[in-house]
């Protein structure tokens, strides 16, 4: 299969898994040879065993880095700092792409960036949504709520006041105290519970600054 012919077949799609060119009567393993060939002349990225994006100038986007970290990893959705920096709650750039899976964690080197996963119980894997990302892209990206309870659930100690803080959450006005309390419910995690009281504190607090300001 020749390069102008995969071009063809993957169209605008910013990623792409060999699946996608096996259809018809095609030889799986001429493909799979093309597809490394094409690797290693630098016209295709291989972001890990069978999946696949065109290398620039070919590609017609750039794929985000948050649809990326969906398809290299399924299920996943993206949660824990780089949701939070994609909703404005906490002020870094966040280098890494961090994402909840209930399949194996692990951390993938990317000519597209760096993805990091976190394991999480199927029972708490939910609070999630589909967004446009830019480009006609759209990937599962936890709500802000859920992102937050992710972070928390998943480190030690960040149920006391002294992570919370150090965590240097801004916008809090945005977050719907509603949602997290009603997350931290279906979790049944004690320690969500007692972070939800320690974040509606913080959040009346900020709102007591700003007034006063």
């Amino acid at each position: 299969m020749k390069f102008e012919r995969i071009q063809q077949i993957v169209g605008k799609e910013p990623v792409f898994e060999t699946g996608l060119l096996l259809a018809g009567d095609v030889d799986p393993a001429s493909v799979r040879r093309q597809l490394s060939r094409l690797v290693a002349s630098g016209r295709l990225l291989q972001l890990r065993r069978g999946l696949y994006a065109l290398a620039p100038p070919y590609q017609k986007s750039r794929p985000h880095p948050f649809l990326v970290a969906n398809r290299i990893t399924r299920p996943s959705y993206v949660s824990l700092q780089s949701a939070l920096a994609h909703h404005g709650l906490i002020p870094e750039h966040v280098p890494v792409v961090t994402s909840i899976t209930t399949s194996r964690p692990g951390r993938w080197s990317t000519s597209l960036g760096d993805f990091e996963y976190r394991h999480i119980k199927t029972a708490l894997f939910f609070g999630y949504r589909l967004e446009e990302v830019g480009e006609g892209q759209q990937a599962l990206i936890a709500a802000p709520e859920k992102a937050l309870l992710d972070l928390i659930y998943l480190h030690a100690g960040s149920d006391q006041p002294e992570y919370l803080r150090e965590l240097r959450l801004q916008n809090m006005e945005t977050l719907d105290l509603g949602v997290l309390e009603e997350l931290a419910g279906t979790s049944g995690s004690a320690k969500l519970h007692r972070a939800v009281r320690l974040i509606r504190q913080m959040v009346l607090e900020e709102a007591v600054e700003y007034e006063t300001i």
